[in-house]
């Protein structure tokens, strides 16, 4: 498979409201049925923050997929996206809520959803290569970039500038918008370039806003080892589940963006290999990254088999899978001194080669809706699976990674503002 030579190491409910007549149908938003994220240890402050985290990377990913899908011209995507941002959206409103009360939540949603509409108006201006929409469209986000940025600051009761609060934003609308020019031309490798550095940046600035939002108190334990640990753990796991979707999607479809998204999948491969490097030395790492790299490569040779409707191949993806689990389910307890089970990581491990079957034949079958939502619950589970594997790592593993999150938001990015 071209990604295993690699191998190295919403719109919200308000959208379609607003949107112009005939583009697609409105869907409601609904709340998730849990938290993503069940710190059973952590103090409060560490819950949100990460909740906090990976509603925003959540939120980037399926922004960017919705303004591709509208760039294809996908109207049956775009229903899907729109409901999973929805769902976002809601999950977001109420955590702003849970974190600075009901009139800040009153106040954010109305916020968000616009910069959600115009994000969605910039992709239908891209797709008909109209020149004035897209400047209107720009006009907006640049409205909403100030309006957000002035929330942020004003929730975090001085805590925050105002600059570096709308700097913050600005970026965030940039990363989205820019992967969809090169998108619309067919550069691919920019374009998928620009959709991880959002995530990644969207992700981070969880944290930051998290740093200056939260009482100082409560902030400080954002810093602690097995907190940091388990964020960025979260991070790099939801990223893979996120980008395995994406290009077992261009392998059930074979389009043109296949390679790009192979490239981005490998990324995140070097990324989780280089954090097991950290923890727990270069031997392991090399292993981990053996084990991980066949797991990529058997869940893209099921969409593969899937789209070709060859059920051998699909069985030998699944087979590929199963000693995949064993394995790195063995690797895992070695490498925490047996501090967690291979039983309940394998099972773990399962659980989530079978949501991303799942995702493959739901997308296949284009019911992009059930995609969608298996899709959601992928990426919470990910962040039980780094709950879990931090805890089994320990406080000693966690204390060996880098100090100091990024500071995504702050000071420097105020130039981005004056660069507008």
């Amino acid at each position: 498979m071209p990604v295993r030579g690699h191998l190295l190491p919403v719109l919200c409910t308000g959208l379609l409201a607003l949107a112009p007549a005939g583009s697609v149908p409105r869907h409601p938003a609904t709340m998730p049925d849990s938290a993503l994220v069940v710190l059973e240890s952590a103090p409060a402050a560490a819950d949100l923050a990460i909740r906090f985290e990976s509603l925003l990377g959540q939120h980037s990913v399926l922004a960017a997929d919705l303004m591709r899908s509208r760039i294809r011209g996908d109207d049956d995507f775009v229903q899907a996206a729109n409901a999973a941002l929805g769902k976002n959206t809601a999950a977001m409103t109420a955590l702003v809520r849970q974190m600075f009360g009901a009139p800040a939540a009153q106040a954010f949603s109305p916020k968000w959803s616009q910069h959600i509409v115009a994000l969605f108006a910039y992709a239908g201006a891209v797709a008909n290569q109209d020149e004035s929409a897209r400047k209107d469209a720009e006009k907006q986000l640049t409205a909403f970039e100030k309006d957000l940025g002035a929330f942020f600051a004003g929730a975090s009761k001085g805590r925050l500038a105002p600059a570096a609060a709308q700097g913050a934003v600005v970026q965030h609308v940039r990363h989205l918008t820019e992967q969809a020019d090169s998108y619309a031309k067919g550069d691919y490798a920019t374009a998928d370039a620009m959709y991880r550095m959002g995530y990644q940046h969207t992700y981070d600035l969880g944290l930051a806003l998290a740093n200056a939002l939260l009482p100082a108190a409560d902030a400080k334990t954002l810093s602690e080892p097995m907190w940091r640990l388990r964020s960025q753990l979260g991070r790099l796991l939801a990223e893979h589940a996120v980008l395995v979707e994406d290009v077992t999607r261009a392998a059930v479809t074979n389009t043109p963006d296949f390679d790009a998204s192979g490239d981005m999948i490998n990324g995140n491969t070097r990324d989780l290999t280089a954090a097991m490097d950290t923890l727990f030395g270069a031997a392991a790492a090399k292993r981990f990254q053996s084990l991980w790299s066949d797991h990529v490569d058997s869940l893209v040779e099921y969409a593969a088999g899937t789209a070709a409707e060859n059920q051998v191949r699909k069985q030998r993806a699944r087979d590929g899978l199963h000693d995949f689990e064993k394995k790195m389910a063995d690797f895992l307890t070695t490498a925490t001194g047996k501090r967690v089970s291979a039983k309940t990581l394998s099972a773990a491990l399962l659980n989530h080669d079978e949501m991303l079957l799942r995702h493959a034949d739901a997308y296949a079958a284009r019911d992009y809706a059930s995609a969608h939502d298996i899709a959601y619950d992928t990426y919470d589970h990910m962040f039980e699976l780094a709950r879990q594997l931090a805890d089994a790592f320990g406080a000693t593993v966690a204390a060996k990674l880098p100090h100091g999150g990024a500071q995504t938001g702050y000071g420097g990015m105020a130039t981005v503002v004056e660069s507008r």
